[in-house]
């Protein structure tokens, strides 16, 4: 049943445009870090800046951790027509968003932004450019970028919203909370 309560619609079109401002933020921010670290730093050569992090450029022609990186050049396409796939399938999630669904609002923003920003790279370029490194005693994280960390950030999110939701319920049913 919708819900028709004054102001209902207006606050569920402020969480979609949020969540659309936060998605944009994202592409934004991740290109004019992965711009700055393709003009700054020297392919695959590390920059100290901490003990346990460099500024290290990469290009990555793969998915996550550079799998399938060394394909032969079909990954490109497959992991575009997947990325603008997921992408599509999450804006019609932020579409179904309902006014109150600020934490999954906040994934999906972060999730999309991401997703759009490596998607950008891999189209226009044919590889996402990647220049975080973090490392500990000699082992080294894949290289990663802003987008990378939003989508990471965003389905940890996601994943301790259902767990918060699951509490809820479960809290509920037992008669012992809200």
């Amino acid at each position: 049943m919708m819900n028709t309560a004054p102001g209902t619609s207006r606050r569920r079109w402020i969480v979609i445009a949020a969540v659309l401002a936060l998605a944009a933020l994202v592409i934004v921010l991740d290109w004019y870090t992965k711009r700055w670290a393709s003009e700054a730093l020297i392919l695959y050569r590390a920059s100290y800046l901490l003990p346990w992090l460099n500024l290290t450029l990469a290009h990555n022609y793969g998915a996550a951790f550079s799998f399938l990186s060394d394909a032969g050049g079909w990954q490109r396409w497959m992991l575009t027509a997947l990325a603008v796939a997921v992408t599509l399938v999450l804006l019609v999630w932020v579409a179904r968003l309902r006014a109150g669904e600020w934490r999954v609002g906040l994934a999906l923003g972060l999730i999309i932004g991401g997703a759009v920003g490596n998607l950008i790279d891999r189209v226009r370029l044919g590889y996402v450019v990647d220049f975080i490194d973090v490392h500990y005693r000699g082992w080294h994280w894949p290289a990663f970028n802003v987008a990378d960390s939003a989508i990471t950030c965003g389905i940890a999110l996601l994943l301790l919203d259902a767990v918060l939701q699951w509490w809820d319920e479960r809290q509920a049913a037992s008669g012992g909370g809200p």
